[in-house]
């Protein structure tokens, strides 16, 4: 079972202090105030811009804040502009990362009950997401510092208003929904008949003349070797056709379904399978390996009429042969920033699986969180899986992305046992996933940095042995550099041998788990991601080792570092995976743009490429080019923590890009006939990855949001081969290939897949984005990116419900129009707006 930590709080004996210094009597528990946020205006006195917003407290009915003696707690994403605000209050950062706090300086008069005060400051730069609003807010008396009051009234208020939604021209546009209708004119609305029958697109597919009618499921025989995929058969026709009495009626024997492992003629992945449905020969599946036969389960699944549970179906007759274009087609599920629990794992691992992507990179650690147990480290879950607030060193991890004060918060805190563990490897496995753990290092590694931190100072204290077997950082280091997420103390030094002794003891740890589960790994994600430029600099520790080795600079530094790494994984088997960076030759000049190492080259390295931004496109190809084995998972469009598009109600981040699902969809991921790369690099090129980083993902509903429907867009383009479209050099000619493409991606998503996940599970929420609307002739226009959805208005003024009017056409009525798109269960996306006058 995940462990969820608790820590009991003895509160009752300063009860009577906290009710003084609030101005109540009795010794009732205080109560948090209620805090609003909001973007009061964005401003131009610098090129880059600024915001300026404010928090605004207020005290409940007789509760008061005092002149002194109480902070205002939150965590803030990539920073805010610290120091002295208006109202005799400081502003400051408490420790690296992302906490702050607001408390009262001299000449701060106190709030009196059911008063109100304005907290006004800056962002460094534009404000343009809400993802960077206070989250996770909290109050603390000095009186009683370990003791915290989690803010339950707390709202961020969406901007409205002109000044709050300037922006530099041409930059983070708002979104109109005109600007959606005219996106979503780019696809036809095609009838069912003519969608395409199998997702992802099949590599051959040839469409027989007849159909095969079923009352009942077909009799599953399966060759050895195909125990799941043969549950999978009869679970899959079960759902379709219920048990019934009437089956000794339905006429002569079921119908075949012959599962088998055998050649499938002209391919060589073990995905690949043939399928063939035919009234006379029935059903058959053969597999170049189990795998196939379960990816092409998964199309037989897809050709199985809506709705479920009918009296009967029929299959169209057909012939398919098919093969993935890429080996790696995978999605990186990151538990380390906010922790989800065993159940969404295996929730995510189905969706995977039905939609035939393989690899589940599994980001376990990062600087605000470690979530797997480790025999013999217990302060990595003790410590390093718990976030809430303590004035003490070495007790928990601070809150961070909104985790709040509280210790047993179920997204800050929590980990795998090692039972929940092989758990999960054991259910990938039979869904032929690869699971491929990360662990962060050298940098994005607080947990693990503070975790070995606080055991070294346990067993010092205790006299015992042994304190610095696992000490990751060196306590005499007065480096000075700051990471991307604002931390100053997160990096493991490369000057102790502790810190080798560390990773050689997790990497034993973890490869055993997978030998015990009984897939035993082939490589292990190290990081290698965001060292920040200054780390181990001033480290004495560190130079000692440059000096000893005859390292000329940081840069070969970080050569021995992950030469030393991949040491490690080859006694266990294994080859090294990691951000592009562990294969980058590091630069001593923030910015510079990157260079493939020479080093490494001919190591076996597994690169997964992230930075695609200005400078540095075409980093990956270069990569390839010079021998390293590369995953593609760009942020401009594998990102899926990105945000949709700028509109302040759409959540996501947008540091590097915004990602709608057509951003996916047409992501070439060989970069057309001008993309640099050799053949041979080419081949190097091992299959693309959709990445989802946790920081705002606070409930699996908006981790649902975030990943589908682009997944999909995910999955098809690393199943599918190369589209004609992006083939085509003709311009006029790639786009209609591109239209026809893209109406048959889009509308099979709304007519079949996504009602299929909406009545098959009902428990995925996906992202319905809001239809699209323009004025013309009078009458408003509707339409949507998914065609298929059902989409209602109305034109009084309320929210569209499932009882609203359905639009079958041209609305013609005058005033406010707010439309929806529901799904098969009735539930709305976000609502568009326009006026017909």
């Amino acid at each position: 079972m995940t462990r969820q930590i608790n820590t009991a709080r003895g509160i009752a004996a300063l009860l009577l202090a906290l009710g003084a210094l609030s101005g109540v009597a009795d010794a009732a528990t205080p109560a948090p105030p209620k805090v609003r946020w909001e973007v009061l205006r964005n401003e131009f006195a610098t090129p880059e811009g600024r915001t300026k917003a404010r928090l605004s407290v207020t005290m409940p009915r007789g509760q008061s804040l005092p002149a002194q003696g109480w902070s205002l707690y939150f965590n803030s994403m990539d920073g805010v502009v610290t120091g002295p605000v208006d109202g005799k209050l400081l502003l400051e950062q408490v420790v690296g990362g992302s906490l702050f706090r607001v408390r009262p300086m001299p000449g701060f008069k106190g709030l009196p009950s059911g008063r109100t005060l304005n907290v006004d400051y800056y962002y460094p730069n534009l404000l343009i997401k809400m993802s960077r609003a206070p989250a996770g807010p909290y109050l603390v008396y000095d009186a009683a510092p370990d003791v915290s009051y989690a803010v339950t009234d707390f709202q961020v208020q969406l901007p409205t208003r002109p000044e709050q939604l300037r922006r530099p021209a041409g930059q983070h546009p708002l979104v109109t929904t005109q600007d959606v209708y005219r996106r979503n004119a780019r696809a036809d609305v095609l009838p069912p008949a003519a969608l395409p029958p199998v997702f992802p697109t099949p590599l051959e597919l040839k469409a027989g003349a007849g159909r095969v009618h079923l009352a009942r499921p077909p009799q599953v025989i399966s060759g050895p070797g195909l125990k799941y995929e043969t549950a999978l058969a009869r679970a899959l026709f079960t759902r379709y056709l219920p048990q019934r009495d009437g089956y000794a009626d339905a006429g002569g024997p079921p119908l075949p379904l012959r599962l088998r492992i055998g050649a499938v003629d002209g391919q060589s992945s073990p995905e690949a399978y043939e399928l063939s449905v035919n009234a006379g020969d029935g059903i058959n599946i053969t597999g170049n390996s189990a795998a196939g036969v379960a990816r092409g389960l998964q199309s037989l699944h897809d050709l199985l009429p809506l709705p479920v549970g009918a009296a009967h179906i029929e299959l169209p007759e057909l012939e398919v042969t098919d093969a993935p274009r890429f080996a790696y087609r995978g999605f990186q599920l990151d538990v380390a920033r906010n922790f989800q629990p065993k159940e969404v794992v295996l929730k995510t691992l189905d969706l995977m699986a039905t939609y035939k992507l393989n690899k589940l990179h599994f980001h376990i650690t990062d600087d605000e969180g470690w979530r797997l147990e480790i025999a013999g480290l217990p302060e990595l879950t003790s410590i390093g899986a718990v976030r809430g607030h303590s004035t003490r060193e070495g007790v928990r991890l601070p809150p961070t992305y909104g985790s709040g004060p509280r210790s047993d918060d179920p997204h800050g805190s929590g980990f795998y046992t090692r039972a929940d563990y092989i758990e999960i490897l054991r259910y990938a496995a039979a869904r032929h996933i690869e699971v491929i753990p990360e662990i962060e290092m050298p940098g994005h590694a607080r947990a693990a940095v503070k975790a070995m931190e606080a055991r070294h100072h346990r067993l010092r204290a205790a006299g015992e042995q042994g304190a610095d077997k696992y000490l990751l950082n060196d306590f005499d280091d007065r480096s000075v550099y700051r990471s991307p997420q604002e931390y100053t103390d997160h990096v493991i030094n490369p000057g102790l041998e502790s810190s080798y002794t560390f990773i050689e003891h997790v990497v034993a740890q973890v490869a055993d788990m997978h030998r015990e589960a009984g897939v035993p790994m082939k490589t292990m994600h190290m990081g290698g991601d965001e060292l920040p430029h200054g780390a181990w600099e001033k480290s004495p520790v560190s130079r000692a080792l440059m000096e000893r080795e005859k390292l000329a600079s940081v840069a070969d530094l970080w050569d021995y570092f992950y030469n030393r790494v991949d040491g490690i994984l080859r006694k266990q088997g294994m080859f090294a995976s990691g951000w592009e960076e562990m294969g980058a030759r590091r630069s001593t000049k923030e910015g510079a743009q990157q260079l493939p190492n020479p080093r490494f080259t001919q190591r076996g390295f597994s690169l997964y490429f992230w930075n695609n931004t200005p400078g540095n496109e075409d980093f990956a190809y270069r990569l390839a080019n010079a021998g390293y084995d590369i995953v593609l998972a760009p942020v401009t469009n594998m990102y899926l923590d990105m945000a949709a598009n700028p509109n302040p109600e759409e959540p996501g981040v947008n540091w590097g890009a915004y990602v709608e699902l057509d951003t996916v969809y047409d992501f070439k991921p060989l970069g057309g006939s001008n993309a640099g790369l050799t053949d041979a690099g080419r081949r190097r090129i091992r299959g693309l990855e959709a990445t989802l980083f946790a920081e705002t993902i606070r409930d699996t509903s908006r981790l649902d949001y975030l990943m589908m429907p682009r997944l999909l867009a995910v999955a098809e383009r690393a199943w599918a081969a190369d589209p004609a479209w992006a083939l085509e050099t003709d311009a006029a000619r790639a786009a209609a290939l591109h239209r026809a493409a893209w109406s048959g991606f889009v509308n099979v998503l709304g007519q079949r897949v996504l009602p299929r996940l909406d009545l098959e599970r009902g428990d995925v929420r996906y992202r319905i984005a809001p239809p699209g609307m323009v004025l013309e002739g009078g009458k408003v226009l509707v339409n949507h990116v998914l065609p298929g959805l059902t989409l209602r208005y109305t034109t009084d003024g309320s929210l569209p419900t499932i009882r609203s009017k359905a639009v079958t056409g041209p609305i013609a009525v005058k005033g406010v129009i707010q439309a929806a798109a529901f799904d098969r269960a009735g539930r709305p996306g976000l609502v568009a707006r326009i006026v017909n006058r």
